[in-house]
C-alpha cells in the first residue's frame, strides 16, 4: 500500500530561491506528493541550485556544458528514488519568457523530475506527449494551469533539454 508521502528532502542551496519562491520547501514537498499520488512513492531530494552548479552537472553527466532547468538522477540499479536537481536562473528565464508565475514552473519541473523517476521519458514523440498529458493532470489537481496549453503571445514553453 503506498504511503501518504514519500520522503522528500528539500536543500535550498541557492538561498535567492527564498526571495523567489515564498514557501519554497512546503511547495516543493507537496508538488511531490502530487506526482507521486497513485504510485508507489520512493524517497527523493530535491536541490534548489543555480545554473553554474547546475551546468557543471550538465556537462559531467550529459557531455553538455550549459545550464539546463532540472536534472534528474536515478539511485543506483534497485534503489527506488532519486536525486533532482532545479536551476534558479533558468526557471526564472524560463517562467517569464512563458509568461507564468516562477512557482508554477517550478511545481511543473519538480513534477517533470518525479515522472522522469517514476519511469516516463520524452525522447520519442510518443512518449513525449504522454508524460506532457500526465504533467497537466497533476498540475491541474495541484490548481496550475497546463503548462503545454498554447497561449497566444506566450512562447510554446517546450522543454526539449530538460530530463
Amino acid at each position: 500500500m503506498a504511503q501518504d508521502s514519500p520522503d522528500c528532502d528539500v536543500i535550498v542551496a541557492d538561498a535567492r530561491w527564498h526571495g523567489a519562491v515564498p514557501g519554497i520547501a512546503a511547495l516543493v514537498r507537496r508538488t511531490a506528493r502530487a506526482a507521486w499520488a497513485g504510485e508507489e512513492p520512493a524517497p527523493v531530494t530535491i536541490a534548489l541550485d543555480c545554473d553554474r552548479t547546475i551546468r557543471r552537472l550538465n556537462a559531467r553527466h550529459r557531455d553538455r556544458n550549459k545550464p539546463t532547468n532540472v536534472l534528474t538522477f536515478d539511485y543506483p540499479d534497485g534503489i527506488p528514488g532519486g536525486d533532482i536537481m532545479i536551476a534558479l536562473e533558468t526557471v526564472r528565464r524560463e517562467a517569464q519568457a512563458a509568461g507564468r508565475p516562477i512557482r508554477h514552473h517550478l511545481m511543473h519541473l519538480v513534477v517533470h523530475g518525479i515522472l522522469h523517476l517514476r519511469g516516463h521519458d520524452h525522447h520519442q514523440a510518443g512518449e513525449a506527449r504522454r508524460m506532457e498529458m500526465e504533467e497537466a493532470r497533476i498540475l491541474g489537481r495541484l490548481s496550475v494551469p497546463n503548462p503545454w496549453k498554447f497561449r497566444p503571445g506566450a512562447p510554446s514553453g517546450r522543454m526539449e533539454d530538460a530530463q
